[in-house]
């Protein structure tokens, strides 16, 4: 197979298909998703089957999700995580927050689910002074300007054990450039140095290629 987009996306066509239950309520809330106008950015179905063994692979029944977009990787959170769990998934856009809670209705996972409508900062602050239960594994999926905050808010809201997945921060090779003006590869390098320096965290950085392209992301644990 070539090395080249259509590549990438035939070999995860294949590893979906031989590998992942992506169900008929997953399929809908991509498709009800797109029909609503929502960007087609949401992860790929190998990619919410990973969330999920990561939720699995720490016990995880709390999970935190910055960026519900239409619900598509929060619908894997909510499984994994079982209908006595609990997601918090943070969403700016009034329209993608009803999208996602129709698509996660759907699928029968509105009661596992709270989506928290507002800017993502501002909800993380309050969420912070509401003090509650650690959560158990913190994926950071939204504007990529805000990710040290982000990841700042998060680690007040895990505990040592406790795993931070941060999306998307290969920017198709971007990333390596220091000089660039794009806001969302300094956001990128900004949330890097901060995993780098933050001794609370061990982590690694891994690039992917797939239908969603050349991009990557960051795998941390709390100590």
């Amino acid at each position: 197979m070539h090395d080249t987009a259509q590549g990438w996306r035939a070999v995860d066509d294949y590893l979906v298909d031989t590998l992942v239950d992506e169900d008929d309520a997953l399929r809908q809330a991509r498709a009800a998703s797109h029909a609503a106008g929502l960007p087609p950015i949401e992860v790929a179905a190998n990619q919410g089957a990973f969330l999920a063994l990561l939720v699995r692979m720490v016990s995880g029944r709390r999970v935190l999700e910055v960026g519900t977009l239409g619900g598509y990787s929060t619908i894997w959170l909510a499984r994994a995580v079982g209908p006595t769990g609990r997601v918090v998934t943070m969403e700016v856009d009034p329209h993608h927050a009803e999208v996602a809670r129709g698509n996660l209705d759907r699928a029968g996972l509105g009661a596992v689910v709270e989506v928290v409508l507002g800017p993502a900062a501002d909800s993380l602050d309050a969420l912070i002074a509401a003090r509650p239960e650690p959560f158990d594994l913190v994926f950071i999926d939204a504007d990529k300007q805000n990710n040290a905050r982000y990841l700042t808010a998060a680690l007040r809201l895990t505990r040592p054990g406790s795993a931070i997945v941060i999306d998307n921060v290969v920017r198709g090779g971007a990333v390596v450039d220091p000089g660039s003006e794009d806001s969302m590869v300094q956001g990128t390098r900004a949330v890097l140095d901060l995993v780098r320096a933050e001794p609370r965290l061990t982590a690694t950085a891994l690039q992917t290629v797939g239908s969603k392209g050349w991009d990557g992301f960051v795998l941390a644990l709390v100590q």
